[in-house]
């Protein structure tokens, strides 16, 4: 109802004002439908007759405004973490898979490919099957043999509360029949994903890079200028120095550094006379 002001409250997330000629404008929040977890977005044209009938009839200007909600979210992922890995792998290690609400698939940052709706339930249903109930780190079996220096597996799924419910298990690899059967299951669903994306998949380019520079005073080999419009590094770099970057900068680097280049065809020179080696993958949507 319009109230001697000009204005009111509709429905949660609408607003309807009355200028002085009679001119209704309708903003309608949020206009997000969810069909099955795949998300649409809309631009709604609304026809109020009632209330263009009640503040002037058919002078009345009527329009609608829809707020977007923002990326895509994760709702499924197989990562990795720790190992006896270098500082730059470390910095740089992407999740193994991510699945994403609106059916995109991204595997090691690399490539990409899309399921369907159908597809992303069942992933997701299945996932929850797998880790529900699991602890937050699982444990082997009391006789299962020590490993150390290796990556603790991450595995992930959207909770129905709509955060990330993750379960670490340390030397998943190498002892998996000392864990409960759901967990390496769990790893081989995302696993498959990882293969399909691999196979048959395209490759994934993001807007943004995580470039990461390491000190290399040792290194042999010609050293290429410092990639112009880039930030250098500052200070001591110990052990490695990292910097998020877009635009003209990211430009810069992924012409200058090509992905997959081995140590020594990575090396730079910085204004001051210092050498690092740059390595560099691309951002996922939502990091």
């Amino acid at each position: 109802m319009i109230s001697s002001a000009g204005s009111a409250s509709g429905s949660a997330g609408a607003k309807v004002s009355v200028g002085g000629t009679g001119r209704v404008r309708f903003e309608l929040l949020g206009g997000r439908v969810r069909l099955g977890g795949m998300r649409l977005r809309l631009t709604l044209l609304v026809a109020l007759l009632s209330l263009t009938a009640a503040c002037g009839g058919a002078g009345s200007d009527i329009s609608a405004a829809v707020a977007d909600d923002g990326p895509a979210k994760r709702v499924a992922l197989w990562g990795a973490e720790g190992g006896f890995v270098t500082a730059t792998t470390n910095v740089l290690r992407p999740p193994r898979v991510v699945v994403y609400d609106d059916g995109v698939v991204i595997a090691d940052a690399s490539k990409q490919l899309k399921l369907n709706e159908d597809e992303v339930t069942r992933t997701v249903t299945s996932m929850e099957k797998y880790l529900t109930g699991q602890p937050p780190t699982a444990s082997p079996k009391p006789d299962a043999p020590v490993v150390s220096d290796v990556p603790t597996t991450v595995l992930g799924v959207q909770g129905k509360d709509g955060k990330m419910v993750e379960v670490r298990v340390p030397a998943l690899d190498q002892i998996a029949q000392y864990y409960p059967k759901e967990l390496p299951e769990a790893k081989k669903l995302m696993d498959a994903l990882a293969t399909k994306a691999a196979e048959s998949g395209t490759d994934y380019v993001g807007t943004r890079i995580r470039l990461v520079a390491e000190g290399a005073e040792s290194a042999e080999g010609k050293p290429s200028p410092w990639p112009a419009g880039v930030e250098e590094p500052s200070g001591t770099v110990d052990p490695v120095w990292q910097k998020d970057l877009d635009g003209a900068a990211a430009t810069a680097v992924t012409k200058a550094v090509p992905a997959g280049q081995e140590y020594g065809k990575s090396l730079f020179r910085t204004s001051a006379g210092a050498l690092y080696v740059l390595t560099w993958r691309y951002l996922l949507p939502d990091e």
